[in-house]
């Protein structure tokens, strides 16, 4: 019985932000915020959050080893990559509105949270945002995205073996997906799902004909080949700007966005890889407004999703260029306990906590505490 048991406001104002799950924290790497200034180079800033606290904390910028010498971190940016092997978080691609793109590869100690640029070899994969990475064993794969210097939708799939550090193109077999960015791949087993994203009826190159398909594409890592994939008689619409996320064999995507039919979503949809069917999912509680570019990260039987941008809720502001920046952050409980159960009735219904445990008391509190870390709104052009 999957449940939304939690809603706080005043975490990290971020839209097109990346983020991964550390046991139980969440650890959030840079995006923007309406209004900030990414013109000036300036180091990305990292947010954690507890899932056993449910509070944020933000790291201290890194100060240089020696005197006069910049420390080895990332510029702030947004539509990068982050994704998680052993205790190493590696960043990947992303822009800024003043370097433009980047394709140098970043790591991040969880245990130590220092930034290293690990020497790489191989086919490095051109610059660009709007990709989507995800991992098999110590293989990261990147698929897609824009890339700057060709100024054209990627449908590519580059491979970095993290115990060589190489580098490698994917000469892929079958029938490839099309280009695309702001897509999510998903990796299930040894296959990679993608869904969604923004392409052009005309090819790789935006043209503003733009097209959102709605269709699963799936790659085998074990033969390097596209696959055949039957038609799913019941299907979500097409979108760019989702979440996606694979629980128990299954893939899930949430919200998006689709500038032909200008429309925001909070629709959860459920994918079977066994079936190769969709089902809507309607989960009990109070979830996420409609919105595009959050982050959704698992933290055991949990989905913590926050951030991203929704159209102005003031009359007149409904179009694409008028979006209001979240801080919130919302849980999706896959199997609620009893505990979280009785915890939501005490909040709904009001009641008396004097006579329950101090522990109890303590996360009723921390359930219904905001933090306090949000810029102020401004309200977003673009």
């Amino acid at each position: 019985m999957l449940r939304w048991t939690v809603h706080l406001e005043g975490g990290p104002r971020r839209v097109n932000h990346a983020a991964v799950a550390v046991g139980h924290r969440v650890y959030s790497f840079g995006g923007y915020c309406s209004g900030e200034d990414y013109e000036t180079l300036r180091q990305i800033d990292v947010h954690i959050f507890n899932a056993v606290s449910l509070r944020w904390t933000k790291l201290p910028p890194v100060r240089p080893a020696v005197r006069g010498q910049a420390p080895v971190v990332p510029y702030m940016r947004y539509g990068h990559s982050t994704v998680l092997i052993d205790d190493t978080v590696f960043l990947w691609g992303g822009r800024n509105d003043t370097e433009g793109a980047c394709n140098v590869l970043y790591a991040f100690d969880v245990n130590t949270h220092k930034w290293s640029t690990p020497r790489v070899s191989g086919t490095v994969p051109g610059a660009r945002d709007g990709h989507s990475a995800c991992v098999l064993g110590k293989i990261m794969y990147i698929f897609g995205g824009y890339e700057q210097l060709a100024d054209c939708f990627s449908n590519d799939i580059h491979k970095l073996d993290t115990s060589t550090m190489t580098w490698t193109l994917v000469c892929t077999k079958g029938n490839p997906a099309r280009w695309r960015d702001f897509h999510s791949a998903t990796m299930l087993g040894n296959h990679m799902y993608v869904f969604g994203g923004r392409a052009d009826r005309f090819g790789p190159f935006h043209s503003n004909n733009e097209i959102y398909c709605n269709r699963i594409r799936v790659f085998d890592t074990r033969t390097e080949a596209w696959l055949d994939c039957p038609h799913t008689p019941v299907l979500p619409e097409g979108r760019r700007s989702h979440s996606a996320f694979g629980y128990n064999g299954e893939l899930y995507i949430f919200g998006g966005y689709n500038a032909r039919l200008n429309r925001h979503f909070h629709d959860l949809w459920k994918f079977n890889p066994g079936s190769f069917t969709w089902k809507k999912i309607e989960p009990k509680g109070k979830g996420p407004c409609p919105r595009r570019r959050q982050c959704c990260c698992i933290v055991g039987d949990k989905i913590v999703l926050f951030g991203g941008t929704s159209p102005s809720p003031e009359e007149g502001l409904g179009d694409e260029f008028d979006l209001i920046d979240h801080s919130d952050l919302h849980i999706l409980d896959f199997s609620p306990s009893l505990k979280t159960l009785c915890k939501l009735a005490v909040i709904q219904y009001n009641l008396d906590q004097s006579c329950l445990p101090h522990d109890i008391r303590w996360e009723l509190n921390a359930m219904t505490t905001n933090s306090n870390i949000s810029r102020p709104i401004v309200s977003s052009h673009g």
